[in-house]
């Protein structure tokens, strides 16, 4: 199932295919993802969810296949697009603060001879404010909760003012209260023009959180608004036996 065509795509794969060793990751994924949405990648352990951004932003090789966002290759819009890793491929004990870490997502608009300047703190300061973080601004990074990382990339995603946000499980291992502020944030990021795809979780919160989804077990199983992709049938498929195991309460939701 297909639902979405690649023509107004924020992010488009054709036939993307990777492995790791003789195991396939991903196999012949075709998927679109709409501008001015906000998409979730769903899919139990091992369906590729992670290996599918990291293939579309060039970060792991492929074995065939290729990702266009907005219709263009990585190399023409990157500075387009941000994205937010999981908190568990960072290095927390890089020595850089809070603040720091914001203004990161200033370099590639400055450029390499372009110093920080007051202006830049300035605005790196109100990205964090908008995450609730401006009080820690200059605390190291690896002294943060696992909330409060993720709070600080998140503003570094609002400092590059990126067209595309792509986020890979944002909500692992934070608190309710940063989960809202995500989401929030997302949903205005969304609001005023921009795109949203996040490797997600809880399947119970798909429909609230999300418009469109994808679903994924190393091949596509379903792509396309939640109303019509994100069914029992699909998630069956996607899970098999292991979808209540997966959450329990998603035959509710749906």
């Amino acid at each position: 199932m297909n639902i979405h065509q690649s023509g107004s795509a924020a992010l488009s794969v054709r036939g993307l295919s990777v492995a790791y060793g003789d195991k396939p990751a991903l196999s012949s994924v075709e998927a679109s993802f709409q501008q001015g949405r906000m998409s979730a990648i769903v899919g139990p352990n091992g369906a590729g969810k992670s290996t599918m951004l990291k293939a579309s932003m060039g970060i792991i090789g492929t074995i065939s296949g290729d990702a266009r966002f907005f219709g263009r290759s990585l190399e023409e819009v990157r500075s387009r697009i941000a994205y937010v890793p999981q908190r568990a491929s960072v290095d927390w004990d890089f020595p850089a603060t809070v603040i720091d870490v914001v203004l990161m997502g200033l370099y590639r608009r400055l450029g390499p001879l372009n110093l920080i300047g007051r202006t830049q703190r300035n605005f790196a300061t109100q990205c964090l404010e908008e995450v609730d973080m401006a009080a820690l601004a200059n605390r190291q990074i690896g002294q943060l909760s696992g909330g409060q990382q993720q709070r600080v990339f998140i503003a570094r995603a609002l400092a590059q003012k990126a067209d595309l946000l792509l986020l890979d499980e944002p909500f692992a291992g934070v608190d309710a209260a940063t989960e809202k502020t995500i989401i929030t944030l997302l949903k205005k990021l969304v609001n005023e023009g921009g795109t949203a795809i996040a490797v997600h979780h809880d399947l119970s919160t798909v429909t609230a959180y999300f418009d469109d989804v994808l679903i994924l077990n190393v091949r596509r199983i379903a792509n396309g608004p939640v109303s019509k992709a994100f069914t029992e049938a699909t998630l069956a498929e996607a899970y098999g036996g292991r979808l209540a195991q997966a959450d329990p309460t998603v035959r509710a939701v749906i």
